[in-house]
């Protein structure tokens, strides 16, 4: 079992920023890749970013390219999301995962195993 608790979250004005944290704990060599994603209510899981653990491969989705950085501290068992210029649709739950593989897309939620609590992003226009 991988344990994930989220931590960052908040209200900011449209083009203000936050930083996300993640920390891992439990079984985390079993661990590859961590991603980032956010979901409203009634909406599907989006994907947001993913980072692997080795060689730091990142990924983004297209909506936040340029504005979001993924990162991650090997020696914490942390992985971060910070936020740029935030737009009012950005407003959703974001959730940190771990994925145990490298097989299968990163980009699919599907595809992890483990996933934290959420934590609450609400930017006001």
């Amino acid at each position: 079992q991988v344990q994930l608790v989220e931590s960052g979250g908040g209200l900011v004005q449209a083009g203000g920023s936050l930083r996300l944290s993640c920390a891992a704990s439990g079984r985390t060599f079993s661990s590859v890749v961590m991603g980032w994603f956010r979901q409203a209510p009634g909406k599907e899981r989006e994907f947001v970013a993913a980072i692997s653990w080795i060689g730091g491969l990142t990924y983004y989705a297209v909506s936040v390219k340029g504005r979001f950085t993924i990162s991650r501290v090997n020696a914490k068992n942390s992985v971060y999301l910070q936020m740029n210029d935030l737009k009012h649709e950005d407003t959703d739950i974001y959730y940190c995962a771990s994925k145990g593989t490298r097989s299968g897309s990163d980009l699919n939620h599907y595809e992890y195993d483990y996933w934290g609590q959420g934590t609450q992003v609400t930017v006001s226009s």
